[in-house]
């Protein structure tokens, strides 16, 4: 659909009228289209007399919304690691404390339960998922999502942000579930954030939003107004007239790539013996390399943290570009992309596979 979508841009006449600013929540149009989508693919209702859909620049800019309206000096936000690296930043900035719930490769990132209730005190203000999950690739199961449920019940005055940016993009079954499919009760104090960055490949175009109860909704609304104003209101536009079942389709060779690189990085883990390192990611279109417990480690064990360090040998050395993953609550880690064309994936990974083996 994305030939679809840029010729919208070009050739619709009433683009010629979309220069000027849009309403700041955005376009009604675009909002209810935003809303009838969200239902569709989640198979829940939302009750607009309870709700109300924001249009943003991108989804950075909904969750720093969300940040700013709900946090205050001596609240805490309660978020899962890995996590995206901006989170603990704009709670920072908005005077609260960030309260990690860590994970590890060998729970393939996925946070106990137990830790998640542990983690909530009288200060937790907002619980923040992110599933599917960047840097990981892995999205929480249905049964940790009933789990998660039950806990959120017995703590309603909380607030949760469902990050659900990657939703579309698992590439095996089964597809990502959430906590207030199994009780859209929930849902009252459930805000969802999605966009069209991933799905459509559009990270430019900075179309993000928020599904928001009436009260929050409304404070967005207004800090909105005097921050950023509205979204862009050309690419509302034509996402106005584009049609969201595409996207399925769209992402039927996307979601094969993925599928495939993700093999072909398993089986550089088995041709240098480090199986044990493997975990098997399922959406989103990233892995998490986990190097404590791989033979390069050893070259920097009077680092507790040699993220950086790897991976800055990796680059200059061996031209194999990660991320560290300190930044993402993960020590010794690093985020690889799945996005690369195979060929050149297959060399990087065997690279970067025999340079952790130390061989």
């Amino acid at each position: 659909p994305m030939p679809e979508f840029v010729n919208l841009i070009r050739s619709e006449s009433d683009f010629l009228h979309s220069f000027q600013y849009s309403p700041v929540a955005g376009l009604p149009e675009l909002r209810t289209k935003f809303i009838n989508h969200f239902e569709k693919t989640r198979g829940v209702k939302v009750n607009l007399e309870k709700h109300g859909c924001i249009v943003s620049n991108g989804g950075k800019h909904a969750i720093s919304n969300i940040f700013a309206c709900l946090l205050e000096e001596g609240d805490e936000a309660v978020f899962m690691a890995p996590y995206w690296v901006s989170y603990p930043e704009m709670v920072s900035l908005y005077g609260a404390k960030s309260v990690v719930v860590e994970t590890g490769s060998f729970d393939v990132f996925v946070p106990s339960l137990d830790n998640v209730r542990e983690s909530i005190t009288a200060k937790t203000k907002i619980i923040v998922i992110n599933s599917p999950n960047n840097p990981s690739g892995t999205h929480y199961s249905e049964e940790w999502m009933k789990g998660f449920a039950e806990i959120l019940k017995d703590f309603p005055e909380l607030y949760v942000i469902s990050d659900e940016i990657y939703y579309e993009l698992y590439y095996y079954d089964p597809k990502p579930t959430y906590f207030y499919q199994f009780d859209e009760s929930l849902l009252e104090r459930t805000i969802i954030v999605d966009g069209i960055s991933k799905t459509l490949a559009a990270t430019g175009l900075r179309i993000g939003f928020t599904i928001a109860p009436t009260e929050l909704f409304k404070a967005i609304n207004k800090l909105q107004g005097q921050t950023a104003s509205g979204a862009n209101s050309l690419v509302q536009r034509a996402l106005c007239h584009f049609n969201f079942d595409n996207i399925t389709t769209f992402l039927i060779p996307i979601k094969k790539h993925l599928r495939d690189n993700a093999e072909i990085l398993g089986e550089s883990f088995r041709k240098y013996n480090l199986s044990h390192l493997w975990y098997q990611p399922k959406s989103a279109f990233y892995y998490l390399i986990d190097f404590s417990s791989a033979p390069i480690k050893e070259k920097y064990s009077h680092l507790d943290d040699a993220s950086v360090e790897i991976c800055e040998e990796l680059l200059e050395e061996h031209g194999i570009a990660l991320v560290p993953g300190a930044a993402f609550g993960c020590p010794n880690t690093a985020r690889i992309s799945l996005v690369s064309e195979k060929e050149v994936f297959a060399e990087a990974a065997d690279i970067l596979l025999r340079y952790m083996s130390n061989s």
